[in-house]
């Protein structure tokens, strides 16, 4: 019979890099109680991590020794587990897009769930709630031009639809075109613009 703590660790050594852990997906391998006392003690060894309250990720070994998985890929994991919305914050949407040379300094991600934050070795992950309309498109360039354009604001907007135009395909700049109903009203005018001209 292996221990409580060896099937802890083969059920996180069996998912894809970055996948949080939570107690209650390891309910079948013990009561609550233990499975929490188990992942406690993998913390204090050193074979998980914690990131945030009641969350664990396993560490990532290379030939440089361990370190904390990519947050790309625990915000995908955290996305998948808890039904949420996760989207890049609208500074890396724009960069991304080309938009602006600033590189954002910490991992900020908007969601549908709750605010928090999450550590991931020296890495701190922010998630801020959004409303809906910030969410929209999620994983194509469409939705990180509204967010883009959210995080630029309307004095920057007119401009930066000027760039977009020349880089993106028509079919993009429709996508966008086709949620103006669910844009701010100055959102849904600067891209009417768009596609007026386009």
């Amino acid at each position: 019979m292996q221990t409580l703590a060896k099937q802890v660790l083969e059920h996180a050594t069996g998912a894809p890099e970055g996948t949080p852990l939570v107690a209650k997906e390891l309910l079948h391998l013990g009561s609550r109680a233990a499975v929490d006392q188990v992942l406690s003690r993998l913390v204090q060894r050193g074979a998980l991590l914690r990131a945030g309250r009641g969350i664990y990720v396993l560490p990532v070994e290379s030939r440089f020794g361990t370190r904390a998985p990519s947050a790309v890929k625990m915000v995908e994991g955290l996305a998948n587990q808890r039904g949420e919305t996760i989207v890049s914050h609208g500074a890396a949407a724009a960069n991304a897009l080309g938009l602006t040379t600033q590189v954002p300094m910490r991992a900020v991600y908007l969601t549908s769930g709750p605010s928090r934050r999450l550590k991931l070795g020296a890495q701190m992950v922010e998630f801020r709630h959004a409303p809906i309309w910030q969410l929209i498109f999620p994983g194509r360039a469409a939705g990180e031009v509204v967010r883009a354009l959210a995080w630029l604001g309307p004095e920057k907007a007119g401009e930066a639809i000027q760039k977009l135009r020349a880089k993106l395909p028509p079919s993009e700049l429709k996508e966008v075109a086709s949620a103006r109903s669910r844009l701010p009203t100055w959102m849904a005018q600067e891209i009417s613009a768009l596609v007026a001209y386009g």
